[in-house]
């Protein structure tokens, strides 16, 4: 009896230690930021409470964390004349800190994204400036190596004051490890490169080299359905979510939808796009005249989107957002009024539910979650 209690006491203990999760602010440094910010996450509560924060410049905005939980990387994004930078930072489980390793440069100016493979050994960056992305190799202690492959893409689109040139917005890994998808903003184009983890330059032109999105409608980030048939692509200019149908490396459009209302005049301005874990419902930010989260509804079969309502935000510029792995909360980083808001998601209807807390964060831009049991 005495240790079938003890077994129930464990199994209890790993299941309410499992809701808990650490919280990754990337942030710019220009104001009274610090840094990178850690919190500790609850996501059955929705409770969020400060552990830590770096003392570092130089805007570490975007974040990847590696699939070990052991490392972080950071973007640090500057312009001409500077090239960016990416860093690496060892993390403690056990405390919640960050140390800084090294740092190497992005392969081009402005770097705003960067990722990481399921291997651990490749972190990829994008720099917007200069319309190029590099593969750095990881090393075993967690420190990046100097790039060893960098690509500049090329072309330009029709808003000669936005396109005039290539922006790469992003660099995402397929759900298979197989393929690296790059949306260009500058060139209204999703690049396509086979991802060849052995080789020393491990991106190569796939079989459908790119993908198309309407002219002037400024490609900026992605996410897959947990299916993994579906592709849906945020575009930042025109305000608009492009569905795509996903088959080993190649993408066919399906659908086009407008992230606002019909009857909106203003500029769009929209940021980053998330399906929910269950696959239900998709969410995308919309900066600018809107600040607010546009929710849709996924049909189960086709993957096309129906718009179900729009989420005011309590703040302005929701740079990024994320969805906690167990699809209960949705937290959105405002930049310009410098709070991260938490929702309680409804899982069936897919609306939001404003939580008393928020979180004090100078210019967040970028949001990351951890599995704390995991990573002890």
């Amino acid at each position: 009896m005495r240790s079938l209690l003890l077994f129930v006491c464990l199994i209890l203990s790993q299941w309410l230690f499992a809701q808990d999760y650490y919280l990754f602010v990337g942030t710019y440094t220009s104001g009274k930021s610090k840094g990178i910010y850690v919190y500790r996450f609850n996501s059955q509560t929705g409770e969020a409470q400060w552990v830590s924060n770096t003392d570092s410049s130089n805007n570490p905005a975007f974040l990847a964390v590696s699939p070990n939980g052991k490392f972080l990387y950071a973007i640090n994004e500057a312009g001409s004349p500077q090239s960016g930078h990416v860093s690496a930072y060892a993390f403690d489980a056990a405390n919640g800190n960050l140390r800084l390793i090294n740092q190497q440069p992005s392969g081009g100016l402005g770097p705003c994204f960067v990722t990481i493979d399921k291997t651990g050994k490749w972190v990829l960056a994008g720099n917007y400036m200069s319309g190029s992305l590099a593969a750095l190799p990881v090393n075993k202690d967690g420190s990046l190596a100097p790039y060893t492959q960098m690509i500049q893409q090329e072309g330009s689109s029709v808003n000669k004051n936005r396109q005039e040139g290539p922006h790469v917005h992003s660099t995402f890994i397929t759900p298979d490890q197989h393929y690296v998808l790059t949306p260009n903003l500058g060139t209204d184009k999703v690049m396509i490169y086979a991802f060849h983890k052995e080789d020393q330059q491990p991106l190569k032109p796939a079989a459908q080299p790119f993908v198309r999105s309407i002219p002037g409608s400024g490609p900026r980030h992605l996410d897959f359905h947990p299916n993994r048939k579906y592709v849906y692509l945020i575009e930042e200019m025109s305000g608009t979510v492009s569905v795509f149908a996903y088959h080993e490396g190649r993408l066919k459009k399906r659908q086009t939808i407008a992230t606002h209302p019909a009857d909106f005049k203003g500029q769009p301005g929209s940021a980053d796009i998330h399906v929910s874990p269950d696959g239900k419902f998709l969410y995308a930010s919309n900066r600018g005249e809107e600040n607010n989260i546009a929710i849709f509804s996924i049909d189960p079969v086709s993957g096309l989107l129906t718009a179900k309502g729009y989420q005011v935000l309590p703040g302005k510029w929701p740079r990024n957002f994320t969805i906690d792995p167990e699809g209960n909360f949705l937290l959105v980083a405002n930049q310009q009024t410098n709070n991260i808001v938490i929702y309680k998601r409804d899982k069936e209807t897919g609306m939001l539910e404003a939580m008393p807390q928020q979180l004090e964060v100078p210019s967040p831009v970028c949001l990351k979650l951890l599995r704390i049991e995991s990573h002890q």
